[in-house]
This record gives C-alpha cells, sequence and structure tokens, in this order.
C-alpha cells in the first residue's frame, strides 16, 4: 500500500529515504568503532515502528483505505512486501561476494 505516484509524495519519499542514510552513516562517522550491523538494525526497528504506527486502521471496520491494513497479519504482510521490493531494487542486494555467485 506505498502511496507513492504525485511529484510531492515521490520527493517526499526519497527525502526520507535519503535522510535515514545520511544518519546511519553520521552515526557511524560518530562513533568509529561501532558495529555497522547493531546501527542498521536500530534504524531498521526505528522505521518499521514508524511504518506500522503509520498502518494503524481507522476504526471504520469498512473504511476501503484500511481494507488493506486492518489486521495486525495485513500490516505484517504489507511490510514484508514492501520491505522486499525495497531491497530488491537496492544497489546493494547481490553483492559479488555472495556464497552463489559463479567463481571462474
Amino acid at each position: 500500500m506505498m502511496h507513492t505516484g504525485d511529484e510531492t509524495n515521490d520527493a517526499l519519499f526519497d527525502q526520507a529515504a535519503t535522510a535515514v542514510v545520511e544518519l546511519g552513516n553520521r552515526i557511524m562517522e560518530e562513533h568509529h568503532d561501532a558495529d555497522p550491523w547493531d546501527v542498521a538494525s536500530g534504524i531498521l526497528a526505528g522505521a518499521v515502528q514508524f511504518w506500522l504506527y503509520s498502518r494503524q486502521p481507522c476504526g471504520d471496520p469498512y473504511c476501503e483505505s484500511c481494507s488493506e491494513v486492518s489486521t495486525a497479519e495485513q500490516r505484517m504482510r504489507e511490510l514484508l512486501k514492501e520491505m522486499r521490493e525495497f531491497a530488491e531494487e537496492s544497489d546493494y542486494y547481490h553483492s559479488v561476494h555472495d556464497s552463489n555467485v559463479g567463481r571462474a
């Protein structure tokens, strides 16, 4: 249930994504001994909390806008669907060091 399409929403989406990447980079620069996995997991935990908060149904059981997120299970499915899409679109999804990469 991604609400993108118009220029304003697309710009806000890009701004939010960029801000999160910059936050991770800034934390790593300020804490040279920090584990990047811990930082990334903390950022992801916060993003998941905000995403779930933003997808709370309105309370009207017949609301068409909320029909895709009217239960916790539906919200989880939507969250995982979006996460998979974003991951697969990422430049970092595949790595030359992946164990399933062919070697010659």
